[in-house]
């Protein structure tokens, strides 16, 4: 009897004292809760940060699910259930959560928080994990912890095993280059590109793929201008990949034409090899070429350039700027043809339709409230606001039609501009407000006490969801209105961005995407 009490106080002891990491980050998360209401959540799994196939996402997420259902506050979503549900609903159940996969995540399986996170190899058989419990209606980082463990399982692939899979931040990805003929005709094509460039990418970003809307990322090149260097091809890269549309706006604004020589096969060749396109094949990859001479000039052929693109597996349209039979004369729809991809001609002198809707006037108000959201911090945060608000004045001019497409992008932009508005950092979980540098703070909140700090951003964010919701409704519902005109006009001329959205809804839909 003495020694099984003695064994018994041994094995107290013993577990009291020898807690291990994963014990201890489980109990960290559920300290930084702060709740004394009981919370239902979902315990995702922890994949890794490279997306490799391996046991350890499913045993980390196991481990911590056994954890923290030992908490008579929380209540554990069953994992089985939640993988049938997120199976059903094509979720990526990734490290990486935006606000519109918790909210769906949450309204689906009732639950008000998810345990979500990421692990990252070590040496030594070390595996860190980064975990948060992230709300899911605001999808606002309830608390977060990190722990080191000894890995204690294998990897089932190589991470090549895995290139095939489209992941961006846990999201499909789109990849367009935009090559811009601006020889001293091409004046028309340029307004017609700036003008209708957020609502081509509206119509990506809008789209879906695997329950999500994906990673838009636009490169911006310029050829056959007479200022651009001969040894080069005429051809310049104005913009390598980005998602920063007010960049890729502010760089089409600043295009000058001039006369040239216009060499489409050094365009698109140089186009193919000097941006990094992703290896992924369910990545839709695409360039979009627009001019109005020869496809033939140049010392590389276009036949190459084209063979070049598809061993990459991008699609290569032409854009044609005048009468469908010179295109096809000049070679521009056998460049096409060879790419499998879409010839079109285009009117580059027709102006863009402006469709006034009843939406309009309160867009506009709803884009000023949407303004004062924004806060500037970190190294370039100033002259991003800036450009930003520069912007604005410059699309103004073209129209409400033009001016709503860009604010239906600025309510959907949070991800892209986080790198230097705080609202959106903090909205996208990209960041703490308790990890921020002093320094990297706007001006405005250096002067602050920390209470005022809080209390200012708190009202921002509430601004921005309610302001953003607004927008989202009076989009959907401009949409229908325009599209109901324009069936009334269906003989209207084609333009820059008519020609891109139909070629990218027929050729994205093959890469599984749906509109």
């Amino acid at each position: 009897m003495k020694k099984l009490i003695l064994f018994l106080i041994f094995s107290l002891i013993s577990s009291s004292v020898v807690a291990g990491p994963i014990e201890k980050l489980a109990d960290k998360l559920q300290k930084g809760l702060k709740t004394d209401t009981q919370l239902k959540i979902a315990v995702l799994d922890f994949n890794y940060t490279d997306g490799r196939n391996s046991q350890g996402p499913m045993i980390v997420q196991e481990r911590l699910t056994t954890l923290l259902a030992q908490n008579k506050k929380l209540i554990i979503i069953e994992r089985n259930l939640l993988k049938k549900i997120l199976g059903e609903l094509k979720l990526e159940a990734s490290g990486v959560i935006d606000t519109k996969t918790a909210k769906k995540i949450g309204k689906l399986l009732g639950v008000d928080a998810i345990a979500s996170g990421t692990l990252n190899d070590l040496k030594n058989s070390k595996t860190e994990i980064n975990a948060r419990i992230i709300e899911t209606e605001s999808a606002k980082i309830l608390s977060a912890s990190s722990a080191i463990i000894k890995k204690t399982w294998k990897d089932t692939s190589s991470t090549k095993d895995n290139s095939n899979k489209a992941n961006y931040d846990g999201k499909s990805l789109v990849q367009i280059a935009m090559l811009l003929d601006t020889s001293s005709s091409m004046n028309g094509l340029i307004n017609q590109t700036k003008n209708q460039l957020w609502s081509i990418v509206n119509e990506l970003t809008s789209s879906e793929k695997d329950g999500d809307n994906p990673i838009v990322q636009v490169a911006l090149y310029e050829y056959g201008n007479s200022r651009l260097l001969r040894e080069k091809g005429f051809v310049k890269q104005i913009l390598s990949f980005t998602r920063d549309l007010d960049e890729v706006a502010e760089e089409l604004f600043a295009l000058k034409t001039s006369g040239g020589q216009e060499y489409c096969g050094t365009a698109i060749n140089k186009t193919v090899k000097n941006l990094k396109w992703s290896k992924k094949d369910d990545v839709y990859k695409v360039i979009f070429i627009a001019g109005n001479e020869a496809f033939t000039q140049g010392s590389v052929d276009f036949r190459i350039a084209i063979s070049n693109a598809k061993k990459k597996g991008i699609f290569v349209n032409t854009i044609f700027c005048g009468t469908k039979q010179a295109g096809i004369a000049m070679q521009w729809r056998k460049a096409a043809e060879l790419a499998v991809s879409e010839y079109t001609n285009i009117n580059q002198g027709a102006a863009v339709a402006r469709i006034e809707t009843p939406q309009d006037m309160e867009l506009s108000k709803l884009n000023r409230r949407l303004n004062t959201t924004y806060m500037a911090y970190g190294r370039g945060g100033a002259k991003a606001l800036k450009r930003k608000h520069k912007l604005d004045t410059l699309a103004a001019p073209a129209g409400a039609s033009v001016m709503n497409e860009r604010i239906f992008n600025k309510a959907q932009e949070s991800e892209a501009i986080s790198s230097w508005d705080l609202i959106s950092a903090i909205e996208t979980g990209k960041i703490e407000q308790k990890n921020i540098k002093n320094e990297q703070l706007p001006e405005e909140l250096k002067k602050m006490s920390k209470k005022e700090r809080e209390k200012l951003i708190a009202k921002k964010l509430l601004e921005r969801k309610k302001v953003k919701a607004k927008i989202l409704k009076l989009q959907k519902e401009r949409k229908k209105y325009i599209a109901e005109k324009e069936r009334e006009n269906a003989s209207a001329p084609s333009t820059m961005g008519k020609a891109v959205i139909n070629a990218i809804r027929k050729q994205a839909s093959q890469k599984g995407f749906k509109f």
